[in-house]
């Protein structure tokens, strides 16, 4: 993992009631539970995730402390499921080599995973974006391929219609920071939902340190007319399949353009494959989204659902992230370009 170009405040809190994470509790937290580790250097790591804060250990380690109850729930399922899934996936994921618990005055249960090397693509600069999307494909098809026995729920699994309402509340509020300019977006969003993951890319409460605003003016009854088509295509009717369903450009690492490794499955589980095409519209310029989409056989109502989930999200992030965290909130902007672009055209 390497620092991303466009950084988002790091160290500002991004949660109503999150807790004061910092590397003096890391330092602490591990000297307590796991101190064959304690002597090692400890370095925050400039992540624009939200749910975790990402601290590297030594060399090759990484720790990883949830800001949010939800974050901590995923470190039991990542435990359980990524040994099970790795051997099974032609592309690196973490593996997870210690676990901590509540202590030090910090809530939630934390992790250690393997750090990964490489860089997040970003969009406009990929040097094999048709290599890329083969490899992106080669992703998605092996966790399909997984047994879906006895596996959790993915966060974006169920079907479509059951974003309409945040995504129909996120709509209003774009167009009311149309009305008055995104450096009036209010602190804590009207329609935020955090009983779940506040995050992994959804929902996040505004940090109190002010950032550059992304401008969230958007095209919203073009917006508005490609959701309500996504909301008429048919649901995937077959068993779920398992799918990462976070395939943002910060949780991939790329080594001279190729895909080298895919993190933070706290989202996996199994639901509609559509969740995992999102990735052709948040990084894949047109040409390679092409590629992609033929490499995992989408049908016409997968790949139609892959692109309103792709929306759903962006529209949902924009007015969350433009003071916060505007590097996501630029994706989430590209997205929605990508998306009117491709509703536009019939593609």
């Amino acid at each position: 993992m390497t620092t991303p170009t466009d950084e988002p405040h790091q160290h500002g809190k991004l949660h109503a009631g999150e807790p004061d994470i910092d590397v003096p509790l890391v330092r602490k937290l591990l000297a307590a539970q796991l101190p064959q580790w304690a002597h090692l250097p400890v370095e925050q790591f400039p992540s624009a995730g939200t749910v975790n804060a990402v601290f590297r250990l030594g060399d090759d380690m990484a720790v990883r402390v949830p800001r949010i109850a939800g974050g901590a729930e995923d470190v039991a399922k990542e435990s359980r499921w990524l040994p099970w899934l790795a051997p099974q996936l032609p592309t690196t994921i973490p593996s997870v080599l210690g676990r901590g618990e509540p202590g030090e005055g910090y809530p939630w249960v934390w992790s250690v995973h393997s750090w990964l090397d490489g860089e997040n693509p970003a969009v406009g600069a990929l040097t094999t974006p048709d290599a890329l999307a083969a490899d992106l494909a080669a992703f998605v098809t092996a966790m399909r391929r997984a047994d879906p026995t006895d596996a959790p729920p993915a966060y974006r699994g169920a079907p479509v219609a059951t974003q309409d309402a945040e995504t129909r509340a996120a709509i209003e509020e774009l167009r009311r920071l149309g009305r008055s300019g995104p450096e009036d977006q209010p602190s804590r969003p009207d329609h935020a939902d955090h009983a779940d993951h506040a995050d992994h890319a959804d929902h996040a409460e505004a940090n109190t340190t002010p950032s550059p605003a992304v401008d969230t003016r958007i095209d919203l009854d073009a917006a508005t007319a490609a959701w309500e088509a996504t909301l008429r295509t048919p649901e995937w009717d077959a068993p779920p399949v398992w799918v990462h369903s976070d395939l943002m450009p910060g949780n991939l690492l790329v080594r001279d353009g190729r895909l080298q490794a895919v993190i933070d499955f706290g989202t996996a589980g199994v639901g509609d494959p559509a969740c995992d095409l999102i990735v052709a519209w948040n990084l894949l310029p047109a040409g390679a989204r092409e590629t992609f989409r033929a490499a995992t056989g989408a049908d016409d109502a997968t790949w139609a659902r892959g692109r309103g989930r792709a929306l759903s999200m962006a529209l949902i992030q924009l007015p969350y992230y433009a003071v916060t965290n505007p590097a996501l909130a630029a994706n989430a902007r590209h997205v929605i370009h990508e998306v009117l672009a491709d509703h536009a055209s019939g593609a």
